[in-house]
């Protein structure tokens, strides 16, 4: 397993998002925008804003943002109105792939995810095609070296759903998506600071990819990633460490 590190992998997205923190704040406000929308303005009634909104202050997105974002969603302020969508396709040697998006313009979006499937090698597919692939969890990284049993007594009668020892030494914990902020806390206040924490799509199995069908991976990944309108995307691709 040394070559496809899951540790390694997490690293490196969050090297990536680090890296796109003005982009990770529009995503962050359409997110919010939404859930404000469909669930109401009150964190404290609504799991997926108060996700969103957890979020948003961890990436230190000013207090105002927030609160005008909420106010868009439950109509208080004029704005845009997103709508979320889901496209699903295959990339590289078959690996399943699912991108969220939220727009205001169905045919811009499916346009663009069409062009970046077409132009990097994968194929978009139809509604459904690889959704049976991923389980909507919370999940959160800790680094290889944590102790394991402490980690899972304290993950467990915190709530979560499950504790997975990875081949390079780091754990997840699982948890039901709306579950993710009380577990994490619940963590913390034991010692245990993940190192990435978010409600995802979790690949069920995952297909190990080296040399250039990782790196022709990552291009397909990042041309989706890129666009404007996409939130999130989610593979069963593992790649090789690429570093």
């Amino acid at each position: 397993m040394a070559g496809h590190s899951k540790w390694a992998n997490i690293q490196h997205r969050k090297g990536k998002q680090d890296s796109k923190r003005g982009k990770i704040f529009t995503r962050l406000i359409k997110e919010i925008t939404v859930a404000a929308r469909m669930g109401g303005g009150d964190p404290g009634a609504n799991p997926r804003l108060r996700l969103a909104v957890d979020k948003a202050y961890e990436n230190n997105m000013p207090k105002d943002n927030v609160e005008r974002a909420i106010k868009r969603g439950t109509g208080d302020l004029e704005g845009v109105n997103y709508e979320e969508i889901r496209y699903e396709g295959y990339g590289i040697a078959g690996a399943a792939v699912m991108v969220d998006c939220m727009t205001d313009n169905k045919t811009r979006t499916v346009a663009d995810v069409r062009h970046a499937f077409s132009k990097y090698g994968g194929n978009l597919g139809t509604d459904g095609s690889v959704a049976f692939l991923f389980k909507h969890c919370g999940q959160m990284m800790f680094a290889p070296g944590t102790n394991e049993d402490t980690l899972m007594e304290a993950a467990l009668d915190g709530g979560a759903e499950d504790v997975v020892a990875n081949d390079d030494g780091s754990f997840e914990v699982i948890t039901a998506p709306y579950e993710l902020s009380k577990v994490k806390a619940a963590l913390e206040k034991a010692g245990f600071k993940p190192e990435m924490a978010e409600v995802t799509m979790k690949p069920g199995s995952e297909t190990e990819l080296k040399g250039d069908d990782a790196a022709k991976m990552q291009r397909l990944l990042d041309a989706l990633e890129a666009i404007d309108d996409v939130q999130d995307v989610y593979t069963t691709a593992l790649m090789e460490n690429q570093d």
